[in-house]
């Protein structure tokens, strides 16, 4: 039978490395960043005026999409960050709290036997 945590652990060297993680693939996808200059090469007079707004339009789009990526896994990274944090608190004073009931209780044997 499973445990209270299902085989789930955490931990906030975890928790942070895994945003660590996140801010690197936003960086790296960032510095791949869709190539402005291929958009401009396609504008008229060199292709048609009609694919010329058409890939303009998409290029756009596909710019914005890309952009709320790299924001959205920075923005993650920044709440894992925080989470860590968060985690690292809790854990501290969870143990505190333990460790005071610990020194404050007093073995009593059973009576009898």
């Amino acid at each position: 039978m499973a445990g209270y945590n299902d085989g789930y652990t955490a931990s906030g060297a975890s928790i942070n490395g895994n945003s660590h993680v996140l801010m690197e693939i936003a960086g790296l996808l960032h510095e791949g960043r869709p190539d402005g200059e291929m958009i401009v090469m396609a504008r008229a007079p060199r292709t048609h005026h009609e694919v010329s707004e058409a890939l303009d339009s998409f290029a756009r789009f596909s710019r914005n999409q890309f952009l709320d990526t790299v924001y959205l896994l920075a923005a993650l990274s920044t709440k894992l960050r925080t989470a860590a944090g968060d985690y690292v608190h809790v854990d501290h004073a969870t143990d505190a709290a333990f460790r005071g009931l610990l020194v404050s209780i007093t073995y009593t044997p059973p009576a009898g036997g």
